[in-house]
């Protein structure tokens, strides 16, 4: 009887290790590649500090709007810092949210701890892949608390509908992205406003709005990381001004 419970017990043992280890392979994030680990460092005109789960970039001179930014799932958050410290070169404070497991599902509301820090100054918020499909949730539900919406290789869901929202929003894709679902993208335009601006990076990916090096499933870029970088921020900040010209913005 004793050597039954013992085998007994092996076996349990066994399988919580093999399910620990699927776990940890499954949630094994992305990781931030050389670029953007020195896109990390403060220096030449920005500052770079992490408080409290956020990653802050901040440049000389603080222009509204400020970003709030979700990454991409298993994606580790520094991968963003590029696009981010770009961002804040033009003087655009910009907030990367770090998630738990480094999924943003995990953390939709996590964009309060950014508009607390900040209670009088005015943020768009967006992300990457899945975190700009939360980003887009959490406007949904707090449409007051934001200017506006951005969406890179990204689109909402039923949750996320800001069709009736009012609030400006920028969808923004790669012509060679290989893992957003095409046909998925195009009936969500049912869940944004009719106002919405859609343009496409020729010759951009999913992966290269971060920096975390190629992606399961993806299209090889036939573009820089760092011409997507630019090409994306240069886009954001058109769009942000034009987001502030709104009357009653």
């Amino acid at each position: 009887m004793k050597k039954r419970f013992l085998r007994y017990l092996l076996y349990v043992f066994i399988i919580i290790a093999l399910l620990v280890a699927a776990i940890a392979w499954f949630l094994d994030p992305y990781r931030p590649d050389e670029a953007a680990m020195q896109a990390m460092k403060s220096g030449n005109g920005v500052k770079v500090e992490e408080v409290e789960g956020l990653i802050i970039f901040e440049g000389g001179e603080n222009n509204p709007p400020g970003v709030i930014f979700y990454p991409g799932g298993l994606v580790g958050p520094e991968s963003y810092a590029p696009i981010a410290r770009l961002l804040a070169l033009s003087g655009h404070r910009t907030v990367i949210v770090k998630m738990p497991m480094n999924l943003a599902i995990t953390g939709v509301d996590r964009a309060d701890d950014v508009l607390k820090g900040y209670p009088k100054e005015t943020f768009v918020i967006g992300g990457h892949s899945l975190g700009g499909v939360m980003a887009a949730r959490y406007a949904a539900v707090h449409p007051e608390k934001v200017a506006g919406v951005f969406l890179l290789a990204s689109y909402p869901d039923q949750k996320g509908n800001l069709k009736e929202s009012g609030l400006p929003v920028l969808s923004l894709i790669g012509s060679r992205d290989g893992v957003m679902n095409r046909t998925e993208y195009e009936k969500a335009r049912q869940f944004l406003p009719d106002h919405t601006t859609y343009l496409a990076i020729p010759g951009g990916n999913h992966a290269q709005f971060g920096s975390y090096g190629a992606q399961k499933g993806d299209q090889p870029a036939v573009i820089s990381p760092e011409d997507q970088w630019q090409q994306t921020t240069a886009l954001l900040r058109g769009w942000m001004k034009s987001v502030l010209d709104i009357p009653g913005k």
